[in-house]
């Protein structure tokens, strides 16, 4: 069993014993945490806390324990149900919350569940906001309210429209385009809540083809949730075989989006984000932000525009930080997470694919010469799953040490810049892992990077 409690929020499978697995006691310890951070912080005795979850097979037991424990704490809930973490992000600012609480793993396998925490603005809390809810969960300080203090309950099911009309609403989303083209389009939405909400967006946007694979929000994922080449075989077949435009893939949460091309090859996650950046940087000039993992064609294409481009730490937060330093006015990560400000700064897999399917309309070409419009790097994505007691910092200091002549990057791991490729290593935050990540030209030369350095971190643990 794995319970990983980390400022960003509390992630672990479900079961086993308290402080081991994510069980009903841990659920309802974080969850008053979390509220007596956000009393703290606006002074008030009753605030108000949207919540939503996605489809995983656990998400309603954890829904009830969050519910039946904010309500214990006299906070006031709006329960969105069944949705979607950017929907979450958009509803708490709309509904004047003070908070808001996502029931989602994200991409992890189905015996994962989570609680993502937000702030008054929609967006991750801070890590000493994050460090906060920990201290106050370790020590069990909190306190609930008496019987006439309750909270209240609402469950509101309107926000998947009002996100859609928000998406709509925007100057850069052009439906007319999209519905000319009379795009032919299959989704995998692995059996969770993008079922819902891609295809009702994809109607609103006028695309009438729609081929549905896994888009019944049971939570049974029927493969890996992270919408990576080697989980995407069953939709690339489909493609080929009703002769589609594209494929859109989400995650359970919606919140990570990748394309398949119309001959079932990958357009590749790392460009989801370059493609709508292109977009936008073509009507509107400005500067970009990614995370320190993902590919150089951002930077390539920002440049190309005029624009400055930026690389944060991993992490949602981190890039939005150095969003608005920047004045960035696109950004994400490249796992497929596009975060446009104009309506929220939140990854935004549903945003994202009116941006791209207008840009794919106004290019008027098809998705795999889109693809080879931009500039070509392969990226290796790989890890090492930790030992007890491994001093990860440790070793990863000794990496940084041994190529201290390149001047390697260590706000977050170790990045390591070559002139044509890099490597990036770092220690998981939502698993017990570290994560390779390498770049270059080709596939094989990213792929020998990677294993180079891999084999290079089991020696110094050694």
């Amino acid at each position: 069993m794995s319970l990983i409690k980390s400022i960003s929020g509390i992630r672990g499978t479900i079961g086993g014993a308290p402080g081991e697995g994510l069980t009903p006691i841990d659920v309802v310890r974080f969850t008053a945490a979390f509220a007596s951070v956000i009393k703290e912080q606006t002074g008030k005795a009753k605030i108000k806390i949207v919540i939503g979850r996605d489809a995983r097979i656990s998400g309603a037991m954890v829904r009830d324990l969050v519910v039946g424990t904010l309500s214990g704490m006299g906070v006031d809930v709006i329960d969105l149900d069944l949705s979607t973490t950017p929907t979450v992000e958009v509803a708490v600012p709309a509904e004047k919350a003070d908070a808001g609480i996502i029931l989602t793993a994200s991409h992890n396998p189905k015996q994962w569940n989570a609680l993502k925490l937000l702030n008054g603005k929609g967006e991750f809390i801070s890590g000493e906001e994050g460090q906060r809810v920990l201290e106050l969960a370790e020590k069990d300080a909190f306190s609930f309210a008496e019987v006439d203090d309750l909270g209240t309950y609402t469950k509101d099911d309107s926000w998947l429209q009002k996100h859609i009309d928000a998406i709509l609403a925007m100057p850069l989303v052009d439906v007319e385009a999209i519905r000319a083209k009379n795009f032919s389009v299959a989704c995998d939405c692995v059996n969770s809540t993008g079922g819902i909400f891609v295809p009702a967006l994809l109607e609103a946007l006028g695309v009438t083809q729609v081929h549905k694979l896994f888009c019944d929000p049971t939570g049974h994922f029927p493969h890996n949730p992270e919408p990576l080449p080697e989980h995407l075989t069953d939709l690339a077949g489909l493609i080929k075989e009703k002769g589609v435009d594209l494929g859109i893939v989400v995650d359970p949460d919606v919140d990570r989006l990748a394309f398949v091309c119309e001959d079932g090859s990958m357009f590749g996650e790392e460009y989801t984000l370059v493609a709508v950046a292109d977009y936008i940087l073509s009507q509107t000039p400005g500067n970009t932000v990614s995370n320190m993992s993902s590919t150089r064609a951002l930077r390539d294409v920002t440049e190309k525009h005029g624009g400055t481009y930026k690389a944060s730490a991993v992490g949602e937060v981190n890039v939005v930080a150095m969003m608005k330093d920047t004045n960035a006015i696109i950004g994400g990560e490249g796992n497929g997470g596009i975060i446009f400000p104009e309506l929220h700064y939140g990854r935004d897999a549903l945003v994202g694919i009116a941006l791209f399917l207008t840009h794919l309309a106004k290019k008027d070409m098809s998705i795999s010469a889109l693809r080879a419009s931009y500039p070509n790097y392969a990226m290796s994505k790989n890890k090492i799953q930790l030992e007890e007691g491994m001093d990860v910092d440790g070793i990863l200091s000794q990496m940084a040490t041994k190529y201290a002549s390149l001047n390697p990057t260590t706000i977050d791991g170790v990045k390591i810049d070559f002139e044509n490729e890099w490597v990036h290593l770092r220690k998981s935050n939502t698993e017990p892992i570290i994560r390779i990540y390498s770049e270059a030209p080709t596939a094989s030369a990213a792929d020998e990077l990677a294993q180079r350095f891999m084999k290079e971190l089991m020696e110094i643990a050694k």
